[in-house]
């Protein structure tokens, strides 16, 4: 009983979630819906008066010679017979077209929520499969769910307030019709609300294999992999794994359906049986001479029109419980939260710094993995300095930088910022100061104009300060070169967009980075794409770029690293080395190894 009450409070309340999702969006839509459903609930009530009255109307007429008042009486129920028509026809129009204005603006009120989520969330769980199968099923349910709850919930209201009506009709005949009526729904009700449950369970379990179905896609329909799918000739196996996929998918999917076919295919028939035993009811007692024929008539329509009320009432509540079901996705994904915690009194982030940055014993561990990134790392950097960070891949340098961002918190140790640790500070601030240029930045498909422009906060950067970030990332000119200019779109995935070199793309990357105001510069491998002569350009002017700003260079080529004031050797998560580049030359140690080996290929 317990249970019950729990399930029933849990649906009850997802209902009126998705009530107020939709109602948010738009109320005056929600209340136009309503008021056409309400109606459209009583005109079939209407109907059957009005064709009882014609039938009964008609066959008196029969019995003794035609007058005009019995014409006019006639026509007059025929006309009523063609208004509540053209009613309905309006109505149904006027509903549809509610219903469809109102799914989209719906639609685009849930992507807003996801998108407002996702970019709230945590760096962690993106790389965290769990989060991933979440947000897919959020993805694929929660933009159309509410809407359908609504539309099931006014189903179900038109729906009850017809089946009272008729009720009404059948009691009047019989009330014994009622019972028999209902029971022979609910074999049919209740095989629907089992294949929800079936199928809200295995959407969940097969939710992993739909997004590896759905990977495999983007790969081969999108210019993430094209080359390679054309160079390694990928596309056959591929279009395997995603057959593979999809058939499973497919084989189960059809299994459910083909049970759920054959459990509603009895149940239907249990159903028609006993609507067939009241039709047989109503003739024998007809016959009789307890009904006339127009009380025939309307008791086959009230019974026909009832059972089908009963059957829509039925299907809405399904419904209804399965839009509960797949709502409790939306519900768990924006039901994350983040695992920084935030102070209740943040303290001012300095501006200009004084101090510097230090990291005391920092460790920090990726969640889900064995392995520990960084292990009790202890250094400084004062403010203004500009330093680097050298090391192999994998050794450590990046996580650094996602630290220092508040990207993510240490498992062990404190960052602090004028001796003040960073989670002392509103992240917001912390992220504020600073910029910099990720080793996987983002090639935005927008105009050279607006990919630049995004380093700043406040949208309308001008134009002389966007140029200037551009030249001093050495990608002026470059774009000067497009059809136009800065207002030239970038990329291939829209018309009319030009697609530039990995190299140039990494300099209006670059741009971007020095173009935002910040206190604190990061420029993680940011000549990786860049040839022998632009990476030369770039790091004869690194000091300029840099000034007034603490900097931090990531590198693992060591060339590119010499004019920095202080260079820490990073090796296995833990600072090795540390010193300018001659202090580090003579000290002989891995600096020295990892540089001599480097620049044997230049001599």
């Amino acid at each position: 009983m317990k249970a019950s009450k729990k399930h029933i409070g849990s649906f009850l309340a997802t209902v009126r979630r998705a009530l107020s999702l939709v109602c948010g969006s738009n109320r005056s839509l929600a209340v136009a819906s309503i008021v056409v459903r309400v109606v459209q609930g009583l005109l079939p009530l209407m109907v059957l008066y009005l064709t009882k009255l014609l039938i009964d109307t008609v066959i008196e007429v029969l019995k003794t010679p035609m007058d005009d008042s019995s014409l006019t009486r006639i026509l007059t129920i025929l006309g009523g017979i063609a208004g509540v028509a053209a009613v309905t026809a309006m109505l149904t129009t006027v509903g549809d077209l509610i219903s469809r204005i109102q799914a989209q603006i719906v639609t685009d009120h849930m992507y807003a929520l996801l998108q407002a989520k996702s970019v709230e969330v945590d760096l962690e769980y993106y790389e965290n499969p769990h989060y991933q199968d979440t947000l897919h099923r959020a993805q694929q349910e929660a933009p159309y769910r509410p809407t359908a709850i609504l539309n099931a919930l006014l189903q179900f209201g038109q729906s009850t307030i017809s089946l009272i009506a008729m009720g009404a009709v059948l009691w009047w005949l019989h009330w014994g019709v009622i019972p028999i009526l209902i029971l022979a729904a609910i074999p049919y009700f209740a095989v629907r609300l089992q294949q929800s449950n079936r199928l809200f369970v295995w959407e969940r379990e097969r939710t992993p294999l739909e997004r590896k179905a759905w990977y495999v896609h983007m790969l081969l329909t999108q210019a993430i992999a094209a080359k390679e799918v054309r160079l390694f000739d990928l596309g056959p196996r591929l279009r395997q794994w995603f057959l593979d996929a999809r058939s499973t998918l497919c084989r189960e999917r059809i299994a459910l359906e083909r049970r759920w076919a054959l459990s509603a295919s009895v149940a239907q028939l249990i159903g028609i049986t006993g609507i067939f035993g009241v039709y047989s009811f109503v003739v024998m007692r007809t016959l009789h001479g307890q009904y006339t024929v127009g009380d025939l008539v309307i008791c086959f329509q009230a019974v026909q029109r009832a059972s089908g009320f009963l059957e829509s009432v039925g299907r809405s509540v399904a419904e209804l419980y399965e839009s509960n079901l797949f709502l409790t996705t939306l519900d768990e994904f924006l039901g994350i939260q983040s695992r920084l915690p935030t102070p209740v009194r943040p303290k001012t982030f300095p501006c200009p710094m004084g101090q510097g940055i230090v990291f005391d014993h920092v460790s920090f561990q990726y969640p889900h993995e064995e392995r520990v990134a960084i292990r009790n790392l202890t250094f400084s950097i004062k403010a203004g300095e500009h330093v680097a960070f050298v090391g192999a891949n994998g050794a450590g340098k990046t996580t650094l930088v996602k630290l220092l961002c508040r990207l993510y918190d240490p498992s062990g140790g404190r960052i602090t910022i004028d001796g003040t640790d960073l989670r002392d500070y509103a992240i917001v601030d912390v992220r504020s100061a600073v910029s910099g240029i990720f080793q996987d930045f983002v090639k935005f498909q927008l105009s050279a104009k607006d990919n630049i422009a995004l380093g700043v906060k406040a949208s309308g950067a001008e134009q002389s300060a966007i140029a200037q970030a551009a030249r001093q990332a050495g990608v002026h000119e470059t774009i000067e070169r497009l059809s136009n200019g800065y207002e030239s779109l970038l990329g291939k995935l829209f018309e009319g967009g030009h697609e530039l070199s990995i190299g140039e793309w990494q300099k209006v990357a670059l741009a971007r980075a020095i173009l935002r105001d910040s206190q604190i510069l990061v420029l993680d491998e940011p000549t990786s794409a860049m040839d022998a002569k632009a990476e030369a350009e770039l790091f004869e002017r690194f000091h300029d770029l840099a000034r007034g700003r603490t900097a931090i260079l990531i590198s693992h080529r060591l060339s590119t690293v010499k004019m920095a004031d202080r260079i820490f050797v990073v090796n296995e998560g833990q600072i090795v080395e540390q010193g300018t580049h001659d202090e580090l030359m003579a000290q002989q140690g891995l600096y020295t190894s990892l540089f001599v080996t480097q620049a044997q290929y230049y001599q």
